[in-house]
């Protein structure tokens, strides 16, 4: 049996059945007899960096096989315990508000991804509510909802309708008893795209056999809430009254431009981007009349990149000639260009999939993001005087030090003057520098500590004149990051603790008085522990501690001041306790600390869980 045969045997819970053999880079240079969690950790990183998720690549320029794609085997978790109903996962978030109004709900699809890998997506066509006795919409909500039974790799999939993005997720992974899961997404701000006749098409690359039994029985509904008549004449801030240019910053955009591949594809909508040179594109037009505009990215990284913020430094692999480790060090970019130039960038959340690091972790509370993978807005208003020629323009996607694989496409969100045929702009000042990024590094043989830290900033002021006057627009992104790599105990351990700082901040003027301001303050810790602990007797417990935090500060003033703060914090703690070749025993344990406080809406939620089971459940909606 080769060495990554023979480390997967302790992982694999079902030890009693013959597992199938695989060849790796590592097998000859590391004995399986000098095991410490570096052997532990070369295999993890070879095992759980192949792919979570399919992706075709009938439609790409990069050719791979279905082989190469997807993880050869899979790390079993135990089946809950706890009588035979099917598990019901979820993602702690908070609640869409919602009108006291009857929904109109409408089947968008269903159907039952088995045999998906390296086909087309299921496309549906797509008409607007017609028999909805109110046509006017105060709040949409897209609703994905899902079982399976067996077992599964936990897979990336997407939703797009028209070619713009409407969701990207992950599955939750399967178990004997099954599971069950809903996703529920506000869309309104896709209000005038769900107005139009479009192609619905979802992509969720799945593979089944003997071993993978597990198949996703997918329902995708949507749900269109009217205005209650009280509220209507007032006009809910939400939608298109575009009386204003104020107002464009709080409705809807009138056209939403999918920057995104074409159908048809056997593979999702979004661009590959497989290493640092590889550059996604998509050429676009926009009417001549546009005020403003708003691109949303989507983003997930997959494959040798999935755990990117724990990636060794590429000399360190050298200097211990280290085969098959993915590398080129712990920082990632995503960057935007608008006809070759930088207009933007993207430090993304780390978000962790629902079989990323200990699968037991994430049962049945999900990782932060797994179910709703964050977009990211960049104003590109300020650029509209080089994009209202009426020729065509080139958005292009890059990740800086990238490895195999990232997932990125857009959304352009436009807002037209209705008053006006023809708007005018122009580009003002613009500053964008590549990130200063520096290494510091001290290692001797296989223990050190690695920091790494970058710091960027990218501005820009243009103004648009139309009917609602000349407006200004200044748009600064600040980006701050640190990455602390500790290695020690010749491998045994490895400590990741990183801190991702993303400030964006938008302010609209006329000459005489500012119009309108939006910014954001994100903070992104993660600090990862992995060891594995010689317990004597031939036996040995391999231990994972996280902590994940996604915190959000928004300002945003015009006719009035609308404040809201964001504190989503995680802890998880995963223990394999490993005899000889026999898993002994398995324990995963989660706890969660959601607090939303907005303007007019608070909510609060602290839960924590141990094996499918949870043991706390607090909820409350009072603002402090």
């Amino acid at each position: 049996m080769n060495f990554p045969l023979l480390l997967f045997s302790l992982f694999l819970r079902n030890l009693q059945q013959s597992l199938p053999k695989r060849t790796s880079t590592n097998a000859t240079t590391i004995p399986f007899m000098d095991f410490t969690l570096l052997s532990l950790h070369l295999f993890s990183l070879f095992l759980l960096h192949q792919p979570l998720y399919a992706a075709a690549a009938a439609a790409s320029t990069h050719k791979t096989t279905a082989t190469t794609r997807f993880r050869s085997e899979h790390i079993s978790h135990p089946t809950p315990s706890t009588g035979l109903s099917p598990t019901t996962y979820f993602e702690v978030t908070k609640p869409i508000k919602l009108p006291r109004t009857k929904p109109c709900s409408y089947l968008l699809l269903h159907h039952d991804f088995a045999y998906t890998y390296g086909k087309p997506p299921v496309l549906s066509n797509y008409t607007p509510p017609s028999d909805c006795p109110s046509q006017n919409f105060s709040k949409i909500v897209l609703q994905w909802r899902a079982t399976s039974k067996g077992q599964q790799f936990d897979r990336i999939f997407g939703v797009w309708l028209g070619g713009v993005e409407l969701l990207r997720s992950c599955t939750a992974e399967p178990g004997a008893t099954g599971i069950v899961w809903t996703v529920e997404k506000d869309v309104t701000r896709y209000y005038s795209l769900l107005m139009t006749n479009q192609t619905l098409a979802v992509f969720l690359g799945n593979l089944v056999d003997k071993t993978y039994t597990g198949v996703y029985h997918v329902s995708l509904s949507i749900h269109f809430y009217p205005f209650a008549e009280r509220n209507f004449n007032s006009r809910d801030p939400n939608w298109n009254n575009h009386d204003s240019s104020a107002n464009s910053y709080r409705s809807g955009a009138d056209l939403i431009l999918p920057i995104s591949r074409n159908l048809p594809l056997n593979d999702g909508l979004w661009f590959e981007i497989e290493n640092s040179t590889d550059v996604g594109s998509k050429n676009f037009t926009i009417p001549q009349n546009a005020f403003r505009a708003v691109l949303e990215v989507y983003v997930s990284f997959h494959e040798n990149d999935e755990f990117w913020y724990k990636n060794f430094p590429n000399e360190y692999i050298v200097a211990n000639n280290l085969t098959g480790t993915p590398g080129n060090g712990p920082f990632r970019e995503v960057v935007v260009s608008l006809d070759g130039i930088v207009v933007g960038a993207v430090w993304p959340f780390t978000v962790i999939y629902t079989g990323g690091l200990n699968p037991l972790l994430w049962s049945p509370i999900t990782g932060i993001g797994s179910f709703d993978l964050p977009s990211y807005d960049i104003e590109v208003t300020q650029f509209l005087g080089t994009m209202l020629d009426g020729k065509t323009h080139e958005f292009a996607f890059s990740v800086t030090n990238a490895l195999n694989v990232w997932y990125i496409d857009a959304n352009l969100h436009v807002w037209l003057d209705k008053k006006s045929v023809k708007t005018e702009g122009r580009l003002l000042t613009h500053a964008s520098f590549p990130p200063v990024v520096y290494l510091v590094s001290k290692f001797t043989g296989l223990n050190g500590s690695f920091l790494t830290s970058a710091n960027r900033s990218i501005s820009s002021i243009g103004w648009v004149k139309s009917s609602h006057g000349k407006v200004t627009t200044n748009s600064t992104q600040a980006l701050t990051y640190s990455n602390l790599m500790v290695i020690g105990n010749d491998g045994n351990l490895q400590i990741v603790n990183q801190f991702i700082g993303f400030n964006d901040s938008v302010f609209a003027t006329v000459p005489s008085s500012s119009i309108h301001s939006i910014q954001s303050f994100k903070r992104f810790p993660l600090y990862l522990y992995s060891n594995s602990v010689d317990q004597g007797n031939e036996t040995y417990s391999l231990v994972t501690n996280l902590t994940l935090g996604f915190n959000e500060e928004k300002k945003s003033s015009g006719s009035g001041l609308l404040v809201s703060s964001l504190k989503n914090l995680q802890n998880a703690q995963g223990t394999i306790l490993v005899k000889g070749n026999l898993v002994v025993s398995e324990l995963g344990s989660t706890q969660q600390e959601y607090r939303y406080d907005g303007s007019n809406f608070c909510y609060f939620r602290n839960v924590s869980s141990s094996n499918y089971t949870i043991l706390y459940n607090k909820v409350d909606n009072t603002c402090k």
